[in-house]
């Protein structure tokens, strides 16, 4: 059983069923904190809708969370959902602007996470 990601008619990562749902559980607390939508809708059909400006929108706030602090706890709680997004920001043609500090590090994670994400 999957829980697929989809931008349209295309789906963007057909995650297994439990992670598709704590990635999407984990993006709406997230979202909370940062005081931000999601873009992220869940569907009758068992998938997610994925509405591109609103969910870009939210990554950016995510990725200001995780670059404002110095703090490793902050970082290592953030670090997995960012990752992950970027992911479906990529996959989705979009993306955000990453700090220097940052980039090389993301970019490596970010890697190995889509091989694992199919």
């Amino acid at each position: 059983m999957s829980y697929p990601f989809e931008l349209g008619e295309e789906t963007l990562w057909d995650a297994g069923y439990h992670s598709g749902l704590l990635y999407a559980s984990l993006a709406g607390s997230a979202a909370e904190f940062v005081k931000l939508p999601t873009g992220l809708t869940a569907t009758p059909q068992g998938s997610c809708d994925i509405e591109l400006s609103t969910f870009r929108a939210f990554v950016q706030g995510l990725y200001g969370t995780y670059s404002s602090t110095p703090s490793p706890v902050l970082h290592g709680l953030t670090r997995g959902l960012l990752v992950t997004s970027l992911v479906l920001l990529e996959r989705a043609g979009a993306s955000i602007t990453l700090k220097p500090e940052h980039e090389e590090a993301l970019r490596e994670e970010k890697t190995a996470f889509a091989r694992s994400m199919g």
